[in-house]
């Protein structure tokens, strides 16, 4: 049973996180269809739009009150967030909400925070507004991918891609789900760590395949991290816990440093592929996110 700090910081770390990770999706979901699907770009954009108010009244609540841990690990925002929002939207069109970054970015810890009964009402409210939204985000998924298999859509996110969108949301819905009953969900080690190592592992054979073919050295490395994942998630159960958390946590590292240079790249437009700015750094936020949280189960 979470306790009253526990489930204001949690409430707060959880939503700070997914509510930008899933409004992102709907904005790579709304510019990776051709203009003819106008319905289904402006169904995108309200929730994309509805998330971000969410996630702007969830950061006005957040200031003092997020573990130092997770203002430091660079999940939430990255120093590219900023630029990268900036040149995405340049380059595809449909806004975002810039100020919500920089507010962000000015997030502190404080350990004399007071974790009042109003701020966990507010959280409380937060949640199921989240929840609501989600299960929308998520119907709205399933919709794009089955016109997608069904061969009535065009999109430039891959199948498989679309699929992984509506796993992590479903996670997040977990989350919330769990929160609601003041805990965090019950799993084996083998179930956490495998979900964000197949996550992981997913990056990178997107990444693969979004690179020019030029891109051969890029390329050759994505493929590794694939190798790397797939066989963490084969030993998993056979491996002991210390052993498992140290191969994850070494690739985890590995694969930041190689998202850190990507983005970058990218930025400075370095890199020849057809990977916008943004989706560099949001896939570098969520390693950020799955080695801090590698951290929080050594260390539990």
């Amino acid at each position: 049973m979470l306790t009253q700090k526990e489930f204001i910081q949690k409430s707060l770390e959880v939503n700070l996180f997914f509510l930008r990770i899933m409004k992102e999706h709907l904005f790579f979901i709304e510019t990776g269809m051709p203009h003819i699907n106008e319905d289904l770009i402006q169904e995108a954009d309200i929730l994309k739009r509805s998330l971000e108010i969410l996630l702007s009244e969830t950061v006005d609540l957040a200031d003092g009150a997020i573990r130092e841990e997770v203002l430091d690990s660079n999940e939430l925002v990255t120093p590219y967030t900023l630029e990268t929002e900036k040149v995405t939207s340049k380059l595809t069109g449909p806004r975002l909400d810039t100020d919500i970054t920089k507010r962000e970015m000015e997030l502190t810890h404080d350990p004399n925070f007071d974790f009042t009964y109003w701020l966990e009402g507010q959280l409380e409210n937060i949640n199921m507004r989240a929840k609501n939204l989600l299960l929308d985000t998520i119907a709205y998924k399933k919709k794009v991918l089955e016109e997608v298999t069904k061969c009535e859509l065009y999109t430039t996110l891959y199948p498989e891609m679309q699929s992984h969108l509506i796993a992590e949301a479903e996670y997040y819905l977990e989350l919330l789900k769990g929160l609601k009953e003041r805990k965090l969900p019950e799993k084996e080690l083998c179930d956490i760590l495998n979900f964000w190592n197949y996550v992981m592992m997913d990056h990178a054979q997107f990444i693969e395949g979004f690179l020019d073919p030029s891109e051969e050295d890029l390329k050759e490395m994505a493929k590794k991290f694939i190798k790397a994942y797939d066989i963490l998630i084969r030993e998993c159960e056979r491996c002991s816990r210390r052993t498992i958390l140290e191969k994850s946590t070494r690739a985890t590292r590995d694969i930041v440093e190689y998202k850190m240079a990507a983005t970058e790249g990218i930025l400075a437009c370095d890199i020849k592929s057809i990977i916008l700015p943004l989706l560099a750094d949001h896939v570098l936020r969520e390693a950020n996110h799955y080695l801090r949280l590698l951290k929080d189960i050594r260390e539990y």
